[in-house]
């Protein structure tokens, strides 16, 4: 069941990457009747180039406005990860609006409490960054996710570097989840 954090107003630019997370949020805010707008940050890789057509092609077929932003400055001592986030973030506060919703969801808030952990920080991801930019999903499992998405055949756009476990969340993701899993079940309860 797709679960929100606070009211969700009329009008919201969802950040949307053609994934299946922002994908279903997407459909989940249109069936909700809201007036919808994207935001498409392309990362300046071959799946991102691809990605943008099909977030193109979507707004245009649901008549959605669409703005675009590209990954622009220099990476310097940050991570890719880091850059990226960065980046896109400058793009949705740069883009206004009162309302943007991030597609993050609890499995996100889970991993991210994992990989703080492991550095000593024990940070989670909060409800609301800037003024602006808002992640109303926090309380919503991948695995609900995914279950709306096929129960309303929800179409989206698969990023393979998403399997790529040289990228420090995804290691966590496909490696060290599973394993955590076994430890303690519970753990998305406990971070909820």
């Amino acid at each position: 069941m797709i679960r929100i954090i606070g009211k969700i107003p009329p009008t919201v630019t969802v950040a949307c990457s053609g994934g299946l997370d922002s994908m279903t949020v997407v459909n989940f805010l249109l069936q909700g009747r809201r007036k919808v707008n994207l935001a498409y940050f392309n990362h300046d890789t071959q799946h991102s180039h691809r990605a943008q057509q099909f977030v193109e092609k979507f707004a245009e077929d649901k008549k959605l406005n669409l703005f675009i932003g590209r990954a622009q400055g220099r990476k310097g001592k940050r991570s890719l990860e880091e850059f990226w986030r960065d980046e896109r973030y400058d793009f949705l506060q740069r883009i206004g609006g009162d309302y943007t919703v991030t597609c993050h969801h609890l499995d996100d808030c889970v991993e991210t409490w994992l990989m703080s952990s492991f550095h000593g920080q024990c940070k989670l991801i909060p409800f609301r960054r800037n003024k602006n930019i808002f992640r109303p999903f926090l309380m919503t499992s991948k695995k609900a996710i995914k279950e709306y998405a096929e129960r309303k055949g929800v179409s989206w756009i698969e990023d393979p570097s998403n399997q790529k476990t040289n990228f420090m969340r995804n290691h966590i993701r496909h490696n060290v989840m599973p394993q955590v899993l076994v430890v303690n079940p519970g753990i998305r309860n406990m971070i909820r």
